[in-house]
């Protein structure tokens, strides 16, 4: 008889960061968010940032649309899937796409759900302020951790009138302040806060028990996310609370055109690009 120990060991990585160490990380180390849609960049993302949001502006990033309004919930879930493979170490959040969640806290516990349990990602966002309480508090009470999203709210742009910033007169801010606490005491592990005026962010940051993530906010935030094309410079328009860490469109636009060119000067593919023949012909 075998004396090997067939003790089973499970090797597949743990994830680091869980919702839970999330929601611990109010006023410590800032938290790192970006944006991933698809496996190789979510596996370049992974070991640096604590949270990766596969976001519904994969709409406009990757599919070229208008605004996040046309994306469903199998396209989050498609990409979700491309993004948990990547990502070892981070805690992966999933957007629910507008018209998934809204309409009562039974349909947005269906496609969270869905949403969880056919990518493995680790909790779903979704924006909206005392309005959405509810349904945040009826998901984390089972076992679906949320992230909010406040402030400049994409998914409600027509009703707003548009991407303009909020909060930029004093008597603008306590609604937005009201809906942060809400969706906090609701049981949110974070909240993002978009487009805000600077002294807002601090002052919300200030008034929620759990971790502000801005995004055009402030830099007192306990964390910042940004659309992971938008700070490489992917593209020709930079919105103002974006800073380009690289300009890696410039980069793919000469690339491209040295391959173009090499092509029609039939100077690629070389010599070391081509296979030979094996054995006596070779």
């Amino acid at each position: 008889m075998s004396t090997i120990d067939k003790t089973v060991i499970d090797v597949r990585p743990k994830r680091q960061a869980t919702a839970k160490n999330i929601a611990a990380m109010k006023g410590t180390t800032p938290i790192v968010c970006l944006t991933a849609y698809i496996t190789p960049m979510a596996a370049r993302l992974d070991k640096h940032c604590d949270l990766l949001l596969v976001g519904d502006s994969v709409g406009m990033v990757l599919y070229g649309m208008d605004s996040t309004l046309g994306v469903d919930l199998d396209m989050m879930i498609r990409h979700g899937r491309a993004v948990c493979r990547g990502a070892k170490q981070a805690l992966v959040v999933i957007d629910l796409p507008f018209g998934t969640y809204e309409e009562s806290k039974e349909q947005a516990f269906r496609n969270a759900a869905r949403a969880l349990s056919e990518t493995g990602a680790g909790a779903v966002k979704l924006e909206g302020g005392i309005e959405m309480a509810e349904t945040v508090r009826f998901l984390s009470t089972r076992g679906i951790p949320v992230l909010g999203h406040v402030g400049l709210m994409p998914q409600s742009v027509h009703v707003h009138g548009g991407y303009a910033a909020r909060g930029r007169s004093v008597d603008e801010w306590q609604p937005i302040i009201d809906d942060a606490i809400a969706i906090a005491e609701a049981g949110a592990i974070a909240v993002v806060l978009e487009g805000v005026a600077e002294p807002l962010g601090r002052k919300v940051t200030e008034s929620v028990s759990c971790p502000v993530i801005g995004i055009g906010a402030s830099s007192g935030c306990d964390g910042q996310i940004l659309v992971t094309e938008d700070m490489l410079g992917l593209f020709a328009i930079n919105p103002k609370f974006v800073k380009r860490f690289a300009e890696i469109g410039h980069d793919i636009e000469a690339a491209i055109e040295d391959y173009a060119n090499e092509v029609r000067e039939r100077s690629f593919p070389a010599e070391e690009h081509t296979y030979k023949m094996r054995g006596a012909n070779s």
